[in-house]
């Protein structure tokens, strides 16, 4: 089977999964934006829930990758500069039957990596300085590969509206929480029915985020075993790429920038699953944004 192909696999199975996605969290924020209205017996707040959340989605389809790459301090590399990164992206986008992704490197002495963008034609990878200095050339193509996989999937598309629709279900969550506490509402209902929406707010607020960040969690832990497939597959050699994930899960250095909200976007949870942790128990594991490294290099050695 060509290489393309197995690239190409899941991609239109991400797309429909984003629309899904979408989908189901515009009739959650409307839920919510109603049960709030109703609440305190006031519609303009639904519209402006509906609102809002059209405009973020726009927003976030079309300038995802700047905001990550503002968030990361990433900085262009162009050929001259990053000579060897370079083309070493540019000869596996070829393999891989991909545009060339725009380039970006990040001065920071944690070694990571991760791809951003809309689609493959608008797509971005990102590498550490620390990662360069960590890496051999092998380990350094197993890396891109991963990230290129990513890109040929599509999960750069799911990730970013996942993360804003999260995001923005967690804001009227608190919103509908406050709302709750404060006793709000039509006066003229009786206590008995105050206390039952009260308890209604309390429920659906403390939920609602709880929900949607473990659906982010489990989807980016997903992609993550897809993508080291994939990309072991357009190097023809996981071992690249399995030596390059134990490199990567024994740094100490913690990345300057980490941010919860772009943390599931890299190869490794810039927070870190350190050296050392070498058992996880399941409430842990249920919270991590990537899986285990251990069972990550298992899969690609074929002794999982």
């Amino acid at each position: 089977m060509p290489m393309a192909a197995n690239l190409y696999t899941h991609q239109s199975g991400n797309v429909a999964k984003t629309w899904l996605l979408m989908s189901l969290f515009f009739v959650l924020i409307m839920a919510i934006g109603l049960f709030a209205s109703w609440y305190v017996n006031d519609s303009s707040i639904l519209y402006i829930a509906v609102f809002v959340s059209i405009i973020m989605n726009i927003a976030s389809y079309w300038w995802s990758d700047k905001i990550v790459l503002s968030l990361t301090g990433a900085k262009p590399a162009s050929k001259e500069t990053h000579y060897e990164l370079y083309t070493l992206v540019e000869n596996l986008a070829i393999t891989a039957g991909l545009p060339m992704p725009k380039v970006y490197v990040i001065e920071d002495a944690a070694p990571n990596a991760f791809a951003t963008g809309r689609n493959k034609e608008h797509a971005v990878v990102a590498f550490t300085t620390g990662l360069l200095c960590t890496l051999n050339r092998t380990e350094l193509e197993g890396v891109a590969a991963h990230e290129l996989a990513h890109i040929g999937n599509r999960d750069i598309l799911l990730q970013t509206v996942v993360v804003v629709l999260v995001g923005f279900v967690t804001l009227l969550s608190d919103m509908l929480l406050r709302i709750s506490a404060t006793g709000g509402g039509d006066r003229d209902r009786g206590n008995q029915v105050q206390l039952i929406l009260m308890i209604a707010g309390f429920i659906l607020a403390l939920l609602a985020p709880l929900v949607a960040t473990l659906m982010q969690l489990a989807i980016s832990r997903k992609r993550e075993f897809l993508a080291d497939a994939t990309g072991a597959m357009l190097t023809r050699y996981p071992e690249g790429l399995a030596s390059a994930l134990e490199k990567i899960s024994q740094s100490s250095v913690q990345m300057k920038r980490a941010n919860h909200a772009t943390a599931h976007l890299f190869i490794s949870d810039p927070f870190g699953e350190k050296k050392g942790r070498e058992r996880i128990n399941f409430l842990h594991k249920i919270f991590l944004t990537h899986p285990p490294v251990q069972e990550r290099v298992a899969a690609l050695r074929g002794t999982r």
